[in-house]
């Protein structure tokens, strides 16, 4: 077998994503809908992102929430985090032309994605019964604040207000009645994912069935979903006093029901996590292990029940042991005495070196033209037979116009004519 044979035999066995072969139109802004096509793109499948000629508003976010993230050769890393495996056309679609190379490519894809406020695709041409016409096997994936149906379906939202209005805000935060948002916008984060899910379930549908559909998903439901146990089982349970049944009730860390399921701040400043939820369970050896041996039998900490009324009590002196010791040594304390469950509180910055995110690949490093070595949050699954992967970094505005355009037909004098009307870059 010659060198050139060998080679193509290897790139026939490289296992490739579980949406290979899977085309997907991605029209979406921000990060709602650009994260549901990335995760689109992370298993293989061929993302082609229309924007504007001046590029999607997510390439200004030079700025966000008063921190600097801008980068080298007029990026952001707002941008470069949401973009990741698609390819770029930039069009005008004020101009019929434009929307006419819209429709042309969804007439050969698989998938369409916006979230633009409700009518906005309508007006231009680009709804759901609009492509339907042009591809009757299109699945449309749409992203929205508040659900397609219902008074403020046609409102603009964006994360924190998405936060706000499923409730989110008061689940989380400082101590008190304050509200307090989420930071690392999950409320754009959760409603991408829930979109991707959706639009796996309905290319399953479309294998069985040969019909294409719509699929909804939008802040409210995502960051309700989100908080889905709490959320039913406050429900459910509606009809108890409201002191039972508060899902925003954030009591003070030194107020813990449990105050083995609680956190403790180490004496080099670390702060390690407890969640020993059964907690008659593991209380004989966790005093055992902490030093507190003495008060396992202590009718004041004798069970869950005494525990929980004596708590403040109970974290005060907890606080004072874990204070004895680094988090080192109390890690190697648990980890040898019983199968505690706890972990330390990590900040950000720290992830890259856990060595479990790096057995796991969770954070990935890869090559980028203009940054170098990057490192990205990896797609979260893992596949044993068609794994994701990073293959492009996000693109330059209108990157692969002409090479799109020429892959549906397009002629370079259709091109030339395109760009002499402000059509295309």
């Amino acid at each position: 077998m010659d060198k050139d044979s060998n080679t193509k035999s290897k790139e026939n066995r490289t296992p490739q994503g579980p949406l290979s072969g899977i085309k997907v139109i991605d029209w979406t802004l921000w990060q709602f809908g650009p994260v549901a096509a990335m995760m689109l793109g992370d298993l293989g499948a061929d993302v082609i992102k229309v924007e504007p000629l001046t590029g999607e508003q997510g390439r200004a976010m030079f700025t966000l929430s008063g921190i600097d993230r801008s980068l080298p050769g007029g990026r952001n890393s707002y941008f470069e985090a949401n973009q990741r495996n698609k390819r770029s056309i930039a069009l005008d679609l004020k101009q019929p032309e434009g929307v006419d190379v819209v429709r042309n490519l969804v007439s050969e894809s698989d998938i369409f994605l916006q979230n633009y406020r409700k009518g906005v695709a309508e007006r231009l041409g680009l709804g759901y019964e609009d492509l339907k016409l042009v591809n009757d096997k299109i699945i449309y994936g749409s992203g929205s604040g508040y659900g397609p149906e219902g008074p403020d379906a046609y409102k603009p939202a964006l994360d924190t207000v998405g936060q706000a209005r499923s409730g989110l805000m008061y689940a989380t935060g400082p101590d008190g009645d304050d509200p307090y948002p989420i930071q690392g916008v999950v409320a754009d984060q959760i409603g991408g994912i829930m979109l991707s899910w959706g639009i796996l379930a309905a290319l399953y549908a479309r294998q069985a069935t040969g019909v294409g559909q719509r699929v909804d998903a939008s802040h409210l439901g995502s960051s309700i979903w989100l908080q889905g146990l709490g959320v039913s089982m406050s429900m459910l349970t509606a009809h108890k006093p409201s002191s039972e049944t508060n899902l925003t009730a954030k009591p003070s860390r030194d107020k813990a029901y449990n105050p083995i399921s609680n956190y403790y701040r180490c004496k080099d400043g670390r702060w390690l996590m407890l969640a020993n939820l059964e907690a008659d369970r593991y209380w004989p050896t966790f005093s055992r292990a902490v030093g507190i041996e003495g008060l396992a039998k202590d009718k004041k900490f004798i069970d869950t029940v005494s525990r929980a009324k004596n708590n403040r009590e109970l974290i005060k002196l907890l606080d004072e042991v874990f204070a004895s010791k680094t988090y080192k040594e109390w890690d190697d304390i648990l980890s040898s005495a019983g199968d505690f469950i706890y972990a330390p509180v990590q900040q950000l910055m720290e992830l890259w070196d856990d060595p479990q995110v790096q057995a796991n690949k969770y954070i990935v490093e890869t090559d980028h033209p203009t940054l170098g070595k990057i490192k990205l949050a990896n797609h979260p699954i893992q596949y044993s037979e068609t794994p994701s992967s990073i293959r492009r970094v996000a693109p330059e505005i209108g990157e692969h116009t002409e090479e799109i355009l020429l892959e549906v037909g397009y002629s370079w004098d259709d091109i030339s004519n395109l760009q002499d009307k402000g059509v295309i870059l």
